[in-house]
């Protein structure tokens, strides 16, 4: 009998169709199911939290890293102080215990995180010079001074101090005015370049440039304006009504147009000529009715500590994320050094989550907020494809 000439060919395809299956197996099906998790409800929550930890090492037991394995949180932020517990351990110690730190954390997260830093210089300082850090001057120091050179010379050194460490985010320059020099939290410290706009954006604009050359995102503060205050947010309600004037809102609107603004830091203080009812944080008038619709930002807007007192003593922690949400937050910062809640990464995720279940946050407005900082992480943290 003879044999028909196709037999071959069909004795030939389970093996072909075994082959083909086999490859999708190793290779397509797990980039599906990366991708799925990357781009999962879980993840674009996590990704809008940054939060504060004790520990000047980690290992997989370490709170935090189970943050960033399980809640997928997209940020940390480091401290030299823990306020708390009045202790000078946090997370600062020395060059290489900080550099070591940064890798570890980042080794645990499936999105490279924002590591972030205060590092304005002056009395807000996290890397002083008794822990092996080089020398730092204020902005009012700068802006009195008045000289672009002096200022591009300590923005390098910044820079590349951040970037050796690993740390890729600067929350800084603050832009607010010196229009009141007894602030106490402001230009009693120090902490404003000038009362004079353009002196404030001539030098902000120095160092976020000096920040971009060596990769490091910056984040201009504290909107919309918080040097006129006589208060202080972390202690208690501030209320600017009497003192804000527009032109507080000058630099954050010149750095946005100059295409140089990567973050803008909210304020909590309340300023009843902008918003009657809430304060900046959590006020949809001033995030998006301002910062988004009038002056056309589409970048990150990232919260002030939600632990403050201005945040926690008045608005519990369910209203208080939903009205930042809503308002045009991107980022939740739960700094844990007012006060420290080693769970509060699983609460706000839960809380979010909560209120999209709920329908009172939708899906879209996590989707935005998720696509913002995944733009962001782009430029400078290449994400997983």
């Amino acid at each position: 009998m003879s044999i028909p000439k196709t037999s071959s060919h069909h004795k030939g395809q389970p093996f072909i169709r075994s082959c083909i299956f086999t490859i999708l197996f190793i290779f397509l099906i797990p980039a599906v199911a990366l991708s799925g998790k990357y781009e999962s409800l879980d993840v674009k929550i996590g990704q809008m939290l940054m939060v504060g930890f004790r520990g000047l090492a980690v290992d997989g037991e370490s709170p935090i890293i189970e943050d960033i394995r399980k809640r997928h949180i997209g940020g940390v932020i480091l401290f030299d102080y823990d306020v708390p517990s009045k202790s000078p351990v946090r997370n600062i110690q020395s060059p290489e215990q900080v550099k070591s730190l940064i890798a570890k954390l980042q080794k645990a997260a499936f999105v490279p995180l924002l590591v972030a830093i205060d590092q304005e210089g002056g009395r807000v300082n996290r890397l002083k010079e008794k822990f092996g850090f080089p020398s730092t001057v204020s902005e009012q120091y700068l802006g009195t001074t008045d000289n672009p050179e002096i200022t591009k010379k300590y923005a390098k050194t910044t820079a590349e101090t951040l970037a050796h460490l690993g740390i890729n985010t600067n929350f800084a320059p603050v832009v607010d005015l010196n229009t009141n020099p007894d602030n106490p939290i402001i230009g009693n410290l120090g902490r404003s370049y000038s009362a004079d706009p353009e002196i404030v954006v001539r030098h902000s604009l120095i160092v976020i440039d000096a920040l971009h050359e060596k990769g490091i995102f910056s984040a201009i503060k504290h909107f919309p304006g918080h040097g006129s205050s006589t208060g202080d947010s972390h202690t208690g309600f501030v209320d600017v009504t009497e003192t804000w004037s527009p032109m507080e809102l000058t630099p954050f609107e010149a750095i946005i147009n100059a295409g140089k603004c990567d973050m803008v830091m909210t304020a909590h203080i309340f300023n009843g000529k902008l918003d009657p009812q809430w304060p900046a944080t959590l006020s949809p008038r001033i995030i998006t009715g301002i910062l988004r619709d009038r002056f056309r930002y589409d970048g990150v807007v990232v919260s002030d500590d939600m632990q403050m007192k201005a945040i926690r003593s008045y608005y519990g922690l369910e209203t208080a994320i939903e009205m930042a949400v809503e308002a045009g937050c991107d980022i939740l910062v739960f700094a844990n050094n007012s006060i420290f809640e080693e769970d509060i990464a699983e609460r706000a995720a839960a809380t979010i989550k909560k209120l999209i279940l709920k329908g009172t946050i939708s899906d879209g407005r996590i989707n935005d907020s998720y696509m913002r900082i995944k733009k962001l992480k782009e430029r400078f943290c290449p994400l997983p494809r």
